[in-house]
C-alpha cells in the first residue's frame, strides 16, 4: 500500500477517474483504454477510485501507474465499508422509520423507468443523504424499523413469492449502496469526476456530481445495463418459484430476476441524468443508451484509437504463408463465449488439419467455467490444438496468428481488433458491440474500404468455422481482408484522433 499515490490535504486532483472492477487490477480491454487516457494526457493530475467486490480477488495491481497518477482509493463493497473501517458486530436498535423515507424516494427515482430523474430531485435526495446520518448500514442491516419496511415491500410487491429469499435479496441490494454513500462523501477531490461505467462506479459518479458540484463525465463502452441484463439472465443464484428457461420472453421471470434487472437499470437513468457530456464508442451504442433513458443532446461518440508506430512493425514479422492459428485475445468468462470458440476449432480442424486455437487471456477470473473449458477441450479430443496460453506479449502473439478471433455475447468496440488490424491481422468476429461496423465498415467511405474479416452470428461454431475456413482457405480472400483492415485502422482509429476528440471533451468539461 506504500507505493499508493495520496494526495496531500488540500489538495484536488484535476480528473477523477471512478473504475469498477477494471484498472489497475484487470488487464486489457477497458483497462488498455485507462491507462491509454492517463498517458495520453500528461498535462492532467489523475486520482484513481477504485470500486471492487472483494478485497481477494484485487491484490496485484497489472498495470505499473503512470507518474501523473496522484491519488488512488480502493474501497470494496460486499466485505468492508473501506480500507480501513469495518462493520460493528450487530446488537439491537430500534432505528428510525422517517430515515426510510429517504430510502423509499431512491427507489422512486430508480423506479422512473419512461421518464428521467429530475436534477432538482436528485439534489434534494443527495441532500438528504449527504446531511442525515440518522439511516446507517447497520440501521438498515439490524433495526425494527428496517424490519418492517422490508415486511411493508413484501406485502406490497410480491406477497406469494418466498419471504427469506426476498429478505435476503434485498439485503444484497442495498447493502453496497450504502457503502458507496461512504465512498463519495470521502472519495478524493478532483475538478472533474468522469466514470468508466453506469452501475455502481456510475452511481458514485452521480453522488459526487450533487455532493460537492462538479461536472461528471461518463465514458460506456459495453452498455453496462445490457452487460448486468444478459448476466441476470443467466445466473443461477437467484430463486425462482418455478423453473426458470431463457426464452427471450419475461413473462415467467421471477419477481426478484426483475426486481434485478431493474435495479441496474435504475442505477443506469440516474447516471445519464447526471453525466455530461455522455460519451461511447460506436453509434449503436449511442442508441442503445438513448433507449435507456440517455440524453440524446449530451451523447455522442468517440471510438477508440491505437498508436500504429507499435504495431506497423509486426507486419514484417508475420511468415509469408497465412498460418492456420485462430487467436482469442480475452479473459475466459461466459461472456466471451470460450466454448463456442473451442467447437468452433473443432470443425476448423476437420477441414484444416494443421489448425490451431490459441486462447491467449487470464483464466482467474471464473475458474469453474475454465475449468469447463478445458474439460470441454479434453472431450472433444483437442488436447495441443487447443491452446490454454495465459497472458501474453501481444507484441510476440500477433505475427503468429492467421485470424485475430472473438466469440463473444456482448463487447463494446475491441482494441484486440484495433491492434490485430495495425499487425496486418484480419478478423473473424461474432455480431456484438461495433464488430461488424469494423469489420464491414461504416456506410459510405469506411464500407468502400473492403470487409475486414468475417461477422458471424452468436452461438453458432458452425458458421464461425465456415468463415474461419474460407479465409484461411483462401490467401486472396484473406490478403483482401488484411488490406481493408490496415486501410481501415490508419484512416479511423488513430490514437491521435482519440486523444485530440478527448482533449476537446476534457477542456469542455473542466470548470
Amino acid at each position: 500500500m506504500d507505493a499508493i499515490p495520496k494526495l496531500k490535504a488540500g489538495q484536488q486532483a484535476d480528473i477523477c477517474l471512478i473504475l469498477e472492477g477494471t484498472y489497475p487490477y484487470v488487464r486489457g480491454g477497458v483497462s488498455s483504454w485507462v491507462h491509454q487516457i492517463i498517458n495520453g494526457f500528461p498535462e492532467y493530475q489523475f486520482a484513481l477510485l477504485f470500486i471492487g467486490a472483494m478485497r481477494e480477488h484485487y491484490v496485484d495491481m497489472k498495470y505499473d501507474l503512470p507518474s501523473n497518477v496522484c491519488h488512488m482509493e480502493l474501497y470494496f463493497l460486499t466485505n468492508e465499508k473501506s480500507e480501513s473501517d469495518a462493520y460493528t458486530k450487530p446488537k439491537p436498535r430500534k432505528g428510525d422509520s422517517d430515515s426510510y423515507k429517504v430510502v423509499e424516494q431512491f427507489h422512486q427515482l430508480i423506479k422512473q423507468y419512461d421518464v428521467t430523474p429530475k436534477e432538482q430531485d436528485l439534489a434534494d435526495f443527495i441532500q438528504l443523504i449527504h446531511s442525515d446520518k440518522k439511516l446507517t448500514v447497520d440501521d438498515f442491516l439490524y433495526s425494527e424499523s428496517a424490519w418492517n419496511y422490508i415486511t411493508e415491500q413484501y406485502q406490497k410487491n410480491c406477497p406469494n413469492s418466498s419471504f427469506k429469499d426476498y429478505f435476503w435479496t434485498i439485503r444484497a441490494m442495498h447493502q453496497p449502496l450504502f457503502n458507496l454513500f461512504d465512498i463519495a462523501r470521502n472519495a478524493p477531490k478532483a475538478r472533474l469526476y468522469h466514470t468508466i461505467s453506469t452501475g455502481y462506479a456510475g452511481l458514485t459518479g452521480m453522488l459526487l456530481r450533487y455532493m460537492w458540484n462538479k461536472p461528471l463525465m461518463l465514458t460506456e463502452h459495453g452498455i453496462y445495463t445490457k452487460e448486468r441484463r444478459i448476466d441476470l439472465y443467466q445466473v443461477g443464484w437467484i430463486k425462482e418459484e418455478v423453473p426458470y428457461v431463457l426464452t427471450g420472453l419475461e413473462e415467467n421471470m421471477s419477481y426478484l430476476r426483475q426486481l434485478w434487472i431493474s435495479f441496474f437499470e435504475g442505477l443506469g437513468r440516474l447516471t445519464y441524468s447526471a453525466a455530461d457530456p455522455i460519451i461511447t464508442l460506436y453509434e449503436a451504442n449511442r442508441s442503445k443508451q438513448i433507449e435507456y433513458g440517455a440524453d440524446p443532446e449530451r451523447s455522442y461518440v468517440i471510438p477508440n484509437g491505437i498508436r500504429l508506430d507499435r504495431f506497423i512493425p509486426l507486419r514484417d514479422k508475420r511468415p509469408k504463408k497465412v498460418p492456420p492459428i485462430l487467436g482469442l485475445i480475452g479473459r475466459v468468462v461466459p461472456i466471451k463465449d470460450i466454448k463456442t470458440y473451442i467447437r468452433a476449432i473443432s470443425a476448423i480442424c476437420q477441414k484444416i488439419p494443421e489448425s490451431e486455437g490459441w486462447i491467449i487471456g487470464p483464466e482467474d477470473e471464473d475458474e469453474k467455467y475454465a475449468d469447463e473449458c478445458h474439460s470441454l477441450v479434453a472431450s472433444l479430443g483437442m488436447e495441443g490444438k487447443v491452446k490454454f496460453l495465459g497472458f501474453q506479449n501481444i507484441d510476440d502473439i500477433l505475427p503468429q496468428l492467421g485470424l485475430m478471433t472473438l466469440s463473444s455475447i456482448s463487447e463494446g468496440q475491441p482494441l484486440v481488433i484495433l491492434e490485430g488490424y495495425a499487425a496486418g491481422l484480419p478478423t473473424l468476429a461474432t455480431d456484438v458491440g461495433s464488430c461488424r461496423e469494423l469489420v464491414e465498415g461504416r456506410p459510405g467511405e469506411d464500407a468502400a474500404l473492403g470487409v475486414a474479416g468475417a461477422v458471424v452470428p452468436i452461438a453458432n461454431p458452425a458458421a464461425m468455422a465456415e468463415a474461419a475456413v474460407k479465409l484461411l482457405g483462401d490467401e486472396d480472400c484473406w490478403y483482401a481482408a488484411q488490406a481493408a483492415a490496415i486501410a481501415r485502422v490508419e484512416k479511423y482509429y488513430t490514437e491521435e484522433k482519440f486523444l485530440d476528440d478527448y482533449r476537446v471533451a476534457y477542456k469542455k468539461a473542466l470548470p
